[in-house]
């Protein structure tokens, strides 16, 4: 079996999951709508595949046997611009549940680490960035990394000067009940973020910036190898950069979220699959 039908197989039953949609066919002849999980497999093989919506389905069509995974024949394949309307239709909450569920293939150890970094929102024509004041070219992204597994946890997006110490609380307090520890670099270096992870049986391995020597008694009293593993957040970053992307193609705030979560999902799954 190639590594790309075990990653269709795998999508497929995760988004039955996720939609809760087992019993539904497909494509349902008669003029009825295409089921979700079917929709929601075509937009993680379209970030899979690298291409864009037309480049996709032409792609697809010549691949019955991995949209017989899906259970839809390459007639049934709908127009690229039907499938853009549709991922603006999926709700956030949707994907946030293929996250989770992709990261649980995984069986997260729970110990997590928080970094940021940079994806590039791709470039607009002049007359569109001014009619959308669309001025802001990057988008901040958080993520939490299990740092045994190498599994997306949760990810948060902003075009906005977020501390960072503000945006990991956000993600952490998600995801609290599932954490031992999290490490951070100095970038999180907030007493207040610290408290109240311990009020969260969360062990903060977060180092202090060294003005005073108790600072470096602190920092001294860190896990060394836990807090090293830190850096595993970075080479999550490099690899899911490197194979699915360093930009967003969506044109809207929230339709770039969404695309930056199912990237997520789609780096734990290819994961996966190659575990």
């Amino acid at each position: 079996m190639s590594k790309i039908s075990r990653f269709t197989t795998k999508v497929v039953t995760l988004a039955k999951n996720a939609v809760g949609g087992r019993g539904e066919v497909a494509a349902p002849e008669g003029g009825g709508g295409f089921a979700d999980y079917a929709v929601v497999s075509l937009h993680c093989l379209r970030v899979y595949l690298e291409k864009s919506y037309r480049e996709a389905l032409d792609l697809l069509s010549e691949m019955p046997h991995i949209l017989g995974e899906i259970g839809l024949e390459p007639a049934d394949l709908p127009h690229h611009s039907t499938l853009v309307k549709w991922f603006d239709r999926i709700k956030m909450a949707l994907w946030r549940v293929l996250l989770r569920l992709s990261a649980q293939e995984h069986e997260p150890s729970g110990h997590a680490a928080i970094d940021a970094t940079f994806f590039d929102r791709e470039n607009a024509s002049k007359h569109y960035c001014r009619r959308t004041n669309y001025r802001v070219q990057t988008l901040k992204t958080t993520a939490l990394v299990d740092t045994e597994t190498q599994a997306i946890l949760d990810v948060h997006c902003t075009t906005e000067k977020r501390h960072d110490t503000q945006l990991g609380w956000q993600v952490a307090r998600r995801n609290a009940g599932d954490l031992a520890s999290l490490a951070a670099d100095k970038g999180y270096d907030w007493m207040d973020l610290r408290e109240k992870l311990r009020e969260e049986d969360v062990r903060p391995l977060i180092k202090h910036r060294e003005f005073r020597p108790i600072d470096h008694a602190h920092n001294a009293r860190i896990d060394g190898p836990r807090y090293r593993q830190r850096a595993m957040c970075e080479t999550v970053f490099s690899t899911l950069k490197r194979t699915l992307g360093d930009a967003v193609r969506a044109r809207t705030w929230y339709g770039e979220f969404r695309e930056l979560v199912l990237m997520c999902a789609v780096y734990n799954i290819k994961q996966a699959v190659k575990q």
